[in-house]
């Protein structure tokens, strides 16, 4: 793949196996504002942010409530259930940053998360030491399918985008760090739905498939 300096990874579907979770969470939040919301409609909505999800039922659905309600509300429950479930990191994870660390690569994470639920998934699972950096995509106006989260990530770590590589499992995320200019992996988990990652520069069906070697 040429020479790679940094690797930044997504987290929801990456790391933690989030979009179960996430399903639960958000059908439990759209009964209570008497939304029924298909799991194909659900799907449209995989890799972006959560307010671009919520200004879209906003509108679709006339919402009374702001969309830092829905958001404060949402991510209150994404905890709520971090706090009374166990959950692991999606297997190969843990193996993966020890290599990368040891390799000496800079490591980012570029999610369209919060950055409260960013930092309560990695101290979850022990691993916020491995990362040099941490972006939201609340930091930003515009949210994954667009570049911009994956742009400043790499000036944060200090890297030209063509020295990056990303692991992505959403069309979004692939198709915003390819519009970035970087190398993308994508990641087949089949808990993210029907996701087209065919942009993407390889396709693993596990993170453990993925080596550093080859960067």
């Amino acid at each position: 793949m040429g020479k790679i300096a940094a690797v930044i990874f997504d987290m929801d579907g990456v790391i933690i196996d989030s979009e179960p979770i996430h399903y639960r969470v958000n059908q439990r939040l759209f009964k209570e504002l008497g939304l029924d919301i298909s799991k194909k409609e659900y799907s449209e909505f995989i890799g972006c942010s959560n307010n671009d999800m919520w200004r879209i039922l906003k509108d679709r659905y006339n919402l009374q409530e702001s969309i830092e309600e829905l958001i404060k509300h949402q991510i209150e429950e994404n905890i709520r259930y971090l706090d009374h479930n166990k959950e692991k990191p999606i297997t190969g994870i843990v193996g993966l940053l020890e290599k990368l660390k040891a390799d000496n690569f800079k490591i980012g994470l570029a999610s369209s998360s919060p950055i409260k639920y960013i930092v309560r998934v990695l101290k979850e699972f022990a691993i916020e030491e491995y990362f040099d950096l941490k972006v939201s995509g609340e930091e930003l106006a515009r949210s994954k399918p667009n570049p911009d989260i994956y742009i400043k990530a790499a000036r944060l770590l200090d890297e030209p985008e063509e020295k990056c590589i990303v692991i992505e499992d959403s069309y979004h995320g692939v198709t915003a760090a390819k519009k970035a200019g970087m190398k993308c992996i994508g990641f087949k988990n089949a808990n993210s739905g029907k996701q087209d990652i065919s942009g993407a520069d390889l396709i693993v069906d596990s993170i453990e498939d993925i080596n550093p070697g080859l960067f």
